[in-house]
């Protein structure tokens, strides 16, 4: 005759404050109520103990019994709910099922004084009611107590999961969009007029002194494109491929500004497999193009490296460049996008840090194996 526990048993938290917990906290204290009356009743029938010279005695009693115990057992449990299911989970059965016991035996205890007082039984008669009361008063409780919490608990795991399921694929739904967003960011800056327009001006150039570095090119630039369509196809992509899509688009740079862009990649090939958020790296190595190479007549000179440390993936874009800071990105920003992205796959385990190191730029992007 219990209130089963409204938090979840692998949680505790605190009762509920809102008028609509309360009015859910009195229907089940009514149906808990009525249930147990017209069980009493039912069992003293099929005894037959229940008298229609008698019934009005006996109706009131059950019902002052069911109160008295059901009240008492629905605050203890959902008491006992929030403080220890957590904690003693294999024992919480067992501490509900001393609870309804010990409210169980008091209700009879309070309801025989009770009927005392109101001379409905006599005065030698109180043990002999407590007695005969006590062990119906036991099984019925042990009874509703023990299968309704049992059934308000696997409503809550099951509303808990339904919960937990609808949040991830919200977040889902949240990570392939900004997945989709970087995709068309990168998609745009490829087919961007200048973009285009001075790759293929380089491969024209390219044609009749290198024909076979223009045919490479043009590879290179399909490939890219191509890449950047089918991005949002998948949530990660293995380092290699994420690495040969920066090597291509590094050599399409390449092709415009020349000795400008100095790159090199130490990355090493014990990473390949590990999985990373597709455009992750491109997107930092487009940065340090866009920032810094194609702002300084001297270019810059790109690091790419890669380690794996303590169950951590960290990748880092090092430019001899001025430095930025991660605090003026705004969320439309690529390496907005990226920072959004890391939470939403990783959560607080993704992360995207800029330093300044031996008077270069560090852009490091780390996240678990």
């Amino acid at each position: 005759m219990n209130n089963p526990p409204i938090a979840p048993v692998t949680e505790p938290c605190d009762p509920p404050q809102t008028p609509r917990a309360y009015a859910s906290l009195l229907m089940r204290a009514i149906w808990t109520v009525s249930s147990a009356t017209l069980i009493i009743l039912l069992l003293f029938l099929s005894l037959g103990r229940f008298r229609l010279s008698h019934s009005a005695n006996q109706i009131f009693g059950a019902f002052v019994y069911s109160v008295l115990i059901a009240l008492p057992s629905m605050f203890f449990v959902n008491w006992i709910a929030h403080r220890f299911a957590g904690k003693y989970p294999r024992l919480i059965v067992s501490m509900y099922a001393l609870v309804l016991i010990c409210t169980a035996t008091g209700g009879i205890l309070a309801g025989s004084f009770i009927f005392q007082l109101a001379g409905i039984i006599s005065q030698g008669g109180y043990w002999i009611e407590v007695r005969s009361s006590l062990p119906f008063a036991i099984v019925i409780t042990l009874m509703i107590g023990l299968t309704t919490t049992t059934y308000e608990t696997l409503r809550f795991k099951l509303q808990a999961a339904d919960l937990e399921l609808r949040t991830r694929q919200v977040e889902q739904e949240r990570a392939y969009k900004l997945l989709a967003e970087a995709q068309l960011s990168s998609l745009e800056s490829r087919i961007h007029p200048h973009f285009l327009f001075n790759t293929l001006n380089s491969i024209a150039a390219l044609i009749p002194s290198d024909p076979v570095r223009a045919e490479d090119t043009v590879g290179k630039l399909a490939s890219l494109l191509r890449f950047s369509l089918n991005a949002h196809h998948s949530g990660l992509v293995p380092l290699s491929q994420e690495l040969k899509i920066v090597r291509d688009y590094l050599e399409i740079e390449k092709t415009r500004f020349g000795a400008r862009i100095r790159y090199e990649i130490a990355v090493p090939a014990s990473l390949d497999d590990v999985k990373v958020p597709p455009l992750a790296l491109q997107s930092l190595v487009e940065n340090t193009v866009k920032h810094v190479v194609a702002k300084r007549t001297e270019g810059a000179t790109i690091q790419i490296t890669g380690a794996h440390d303590s169950g951590r993936i960290h990748l880092e874009v090092i430019d001899d460049g001025p430095g930025f800071s991660l605090e003026a990105i705004t969320p439309e920003h690529g390496l907005g996008n990226l920072i959004a992205r890391l939470e939403l796959l990783f959560g607080q385990a993704g992360q995207l840090a800029v330093t300044r190191e031996n008077e270069k730029t560090v852009v490091r992007m780390s996240f678990p194996a």
